[in-house]
């Protein structure tokens, strides 16, 4: 197929399209003139892949093209590979602030935390840093009511980790695996927060019958 032709079929405008050609995010051609080059469905199925780390999981397009390069290694099926991409999508913060009191305990809470339940983790995983992050953000607004449901998250988390590695394993090639560590990395990030959401709402209206009564759901 042409370029206008895959941007029919993605619904990626052919500047975008051209954009991300000039990145190196998405392959080449196969050249059949000097203006003229030919795209196949594994160009289609990359486009779809390049929007839904994009537009759906925020990554900045050096970020993408890191995970996509590690898509494309020849030990994509790997747990070394795999281990990669996952980090790869997980947003890195650098600090450029010195630590004060909050930070500290944030991180002596994830350390706490991790030994708690007997996670295996990396020191330079980059959600070690992220939850850190959040934590001192807590500690700092005094909510101690959220810090208490810490294990709670913790323990749902590894549930949720257990059937999706579950998953990731089941597909049947190497590539199949190394893109389904970025579905669950990014798209099912998205998906979670947005079940979440719903799910509040759900429970909110059902423990407060003055609210429901009144056909009042909170904004």
């Amino acid at each position: 197929m042409r370029m206008a032709e895959l941007s029919g079929r993605t619904g990626v405008p052919i500047p975008t399209i051209k954009f991300y050609l000039r990145e190196g995010l998405l392959p080449p051609g196969e050249r059949t003139s000097p203006n003229q080059a030919q795209y196949g469905e594994e160009h289609a199925r990359r486009l779809k892949l390049i929007r839904a780390l994009v537009d759906v999981g925020g990554l900045s397009i050096v970020a993408s093209r890191a995970v996509l390069g590690y898509l494309d290694a020849l030990d994509a099926g790997s747990l070394e590979t795999l281990g990669k991409v996952q980090y790869a999508v997980s947003r890195r913060r650098e600090r450029d602030v010195e630590p004060d009191e909050a930070w500290l305990a944030a991180e002596q809470q994830v350390a706490d935390l991790l030994e708690r339940h007997d996670w295996t983790i990396r020191g330079d995983n980059p959600a070690r840093t992220s939850l850190a992050e959040v934590i001192a953000t807590l500690l700092r607004l005094g909510q101690d009511d959220v810090l208490g449901l810490l294990d709670r998250y913790a323990e749902a988390a590894h549930a949720l980790a257990a059937a999706e590695v579950d998953a990731v394993w089941r597909r049947p090639s190497v590539e199949d695996r190394a893109e389904g560590v970025v579905m669950f990395a990014v798209l099912a990030d998205a998906l979670l927060a947005s079940l979440r959401r719903l799910a509040q709402e759900d429970v909110v209206v059902r423990t407060a019958p003055s609210a429901a009564a009144d056909g009042a759901v909170p904004a």
